[in-house]
């Protein structure tokens, strides 16, 4: 990933955050027949320290857990919050004109080695562990063992365990660093009534990287 200086997030906690928040991942892994993209929702430990763990499943007919190369990295992209930036919402355009569009966004990239777990304790403890996660915020959290025992039985027959163990993390964080102090205020100002998906979020986030 292409990431200037400037853009750049190296806190491990920071991004750990991004990947709690928005557990949906992209898994890039090279199969037999080439690169292969998969959508899977992961749960983050924290062990081992300080990069942590991935631990996810697939369906059982998913051939990502029988066809993929087990001597090369696989990739898990994260993306948080992001956001068109209209030129028009930059102070300075009114100055010089100088001035174009373009994306803001968060990203966090996590690289390691993939392990396949064909093991129905282990799946159900991963299920159990997502599920708290996803769960924490509703006023009736649901939980497995609130359905019957030989359905969830049945379903994990057909699910597959995988972990992996994060060996590079690397983080960008592309929100207005690049803009004067007058062009960030605005941004916020911009965003905070575009009323546009993300964009609160993103505010937030130009908010935290401004300058001084």
């Amino acid at each position: 990933m292409y990431t200037p200086k400037h853009f750049e997030e190296p806190r491990i906690e920071v991004m750990h955050e991004l990947m709690r928040a928005s557990p949906l991942a992209t898994l890039v892994t090279l199969s037999s027949g080439g690169l292969e993209a998969n959508h899977i929702p992961m749960h983050l430990a924290d062990e081992p320290a300080p990069l942590g763990t991935l631990r996810g499943h697939v369906a059982r007919a998913n051939p990502l857990w029988r066809d993929f190369a087990k001597d090369v990295e696989v990739l898990a992209i994260f993306h948080g919050p992001d956001s068109y930036i209209t030129p028009s919402w930059y102070a300075t355009k009114m100055e010089t004109g100088k001035v174009v569009p373009t994306w803001n966004y968060a990203v966090a990239h996590a690289y390691g080695t993939l392990r396949v777990i064909d093991d129905a304790v282990w799946v159900r403890a991963q299920l159990e562990a997502l599920t708290t996660h996803n769960e924490a915020g509703f006023a009736r959290p649901w939980a497995v063992s609130d359905a019957p025992h030989e359905y969830t039985d049945k379903l994990l027959a057909a699910i597959v365990g995988f972990e992996i163990a994060i060996t590079r993390l690397t983080g960008k964080w592309k929100v207005s660093q690049n803009q004067p102090a007058q062009n960030q205020a605005s941004v916020i100002e911009g965003l905070g009534s575009s009323g546009h998906r993300d964009a609160a979020q993103m505010a937030e986030l130009v908010k935290a990287h401004r300058l001084d």
